[in-house]
């Protein structure tokens, strides 16, 4: 097949989303499929690198941080997609990209499958405080969204069950983001001992003491404050914790750790680029977050391949992936986060047995199954257009 995914977010930006659709990419040219990618620019113009495809946009940083409203393509770029006469387009955003996605699919009569990567009723702090008009708010957009979609891929059931509740009524599918598994199974000792090392060295940890890491983008919605809070709440001489990522909220963050007694335990590195983020996992004793707003929680697999246990918040996102006793725990109280923190951390042959139902987990959602499962979409949304269209010529020869 001949597939275009649309995606507000790509490289060199990293989070959830440009991860997924490199994994996916990847994937998908392994099993033989040609693969383009139509992105937002923000150098002012539109240009192409490869087989991505960068179309003009401008800055909406005043509605979230990072955003960018697409200059709606008429241009030579837009034109040499269409030409190249793609089978499907995978939309990955529902905002500025999606519109090339609908004016792709439209001329060209092809399906839209997409992938509803966000739960926008947990971001609207960036444009509303009332939390109940919130959410109405994000029920229509999704509707008026997906209706315009062939089929819709959700991360987790946590997310389809939400889509339903919005009254979405085109078929969904529960795929998780698959990882690339060589990037972060602990194969080689050698390597993991080194890169444990360097990291440590490098953020002034000693080898002797116990590390609790988190990872990921720095904005409001993933509560890191609590994680500082309850650190700071536990004050342990043999704890460290470990703030690897930027974003947003960044400064408040750094302000809130300033006031814990154990301030000078608590390390920001700054932005970490894919091929660093194994490292980190490995110079850790335990993945922690506090987050609620996860559609399919990628750093949780990430951490879990890698043997890292992980204590999360309570969340239906992670069901089926952080499984008590077996490789982690999820909490809804200091008291719960405190004491599992310090049970894994204070006892080798529990992390031991944690860290091998870790990897365990993590195996079962490599790069493969992903995209088998994406391609199966991909071939039932091409039947279900097929079927329209036969419907519709039967229809047209009644009348």
């Amino acid at each position: 097949m001949k597939i275009v995914i649309t995606t507000d977010w790509y490289e060199p930006v990293i989070n959830g989303v440009v991860t997924s659709v490199l994994t996916l990419k990847k994937e998908l040219i392994r099993r033989g499929h040609e693969v383009k990618v139509a992105t937002l620019s923000d150098t002012g113009h539109s240009y192409k690198e490869g087989d991505v495809y960068y179309m003009r946009s401008v800055d909406m940083s005043r509605i979230y941080p990072g955003a960018r409203a697409v200059c709606f393509p008429g241009n030579r770029l837009y034109e040499e997609l269409l030409g190249w006469q793609p089978d499907i387009v995978h939309s990955q955003c529902e905002f500025s990209s999606f519109l090339i996605a609908r004016k792709i699919a439209a001329e060209l009569g092809i399906p839209i499958v997409h992938t509803y990567h966000t739960v926008y009723e947990d971001y609207t702090h960036y444009f509303s405080a009332g939390r109940p008009w919130g959410r109405q708010a994000a029920a229509w957009f999704s509707r008026f969204i997906l209706e315009k979609t062939d089929f819709v891929i959700a991360p987790t059931q946590k997310v389809k069950g939400l889509l339903d509740s919005y009254g979405v009524d085109r078929p969904i599918a529960v795929i998780p983001t698959g990882i690339r598994l060589e990037r972060f199974l602990p194969v080689c000792w050698e390597t993991v001992d080194r890169d444990r090392k360097q990291v440590r060295e490098s953020c002034g940890i000693g080898e002797e003491k116990k590390v609790l890491l988190v990872l990921g983008r720095l904005a409001k919605e993933k509560n890191i404050e609590e994680i500082i809070s309850y650190f700071g709440k536990m004050n342990r001489e043999e704890l460290e914790l470990l703030i690897v990522g930027d974003g947003p909220y960044r400064k408040e963050l750094e302000l809130l750790a300033d006031e814990q007694k154990n301030s000078s335990r608590i390390h920001f590195t700054g932005m970490a680029t894919p091929e660093e983020t194994a490292a980190y996992y490995r110079a850790a004793d335990l993945f922690v977050s506090a987050s609620q707003s996860e559609t399919q929680g990628i750093t949780y697999l990430e951490a879990l391949s890698s043997g890292l246990p992980v204590v999360c918040r309570k969340d239906p996102c992670v069901e089926g992936i952080v499984k008590h006793k077996e490789n982690g725990y999820q909490y809804e109280t200091f008291e719960e986060f405190r004491d599992e923190c310090l049970k894994i951390t204070g006892d080798v042959d529990w992390k031991n047995f944690l860290s091998a139902g870790a990897v365990r987990t993590g195996l079962q959602f490599g790069a493969r199954q992903f995209g088998e499962k994406v391609c199966g979409v991909y071939q039932a949304a091409l039947a279900g257009r097929r079927s329209r269209i036969r419907i519709g010529f039967k229809g047209a020869a009644a009348s």
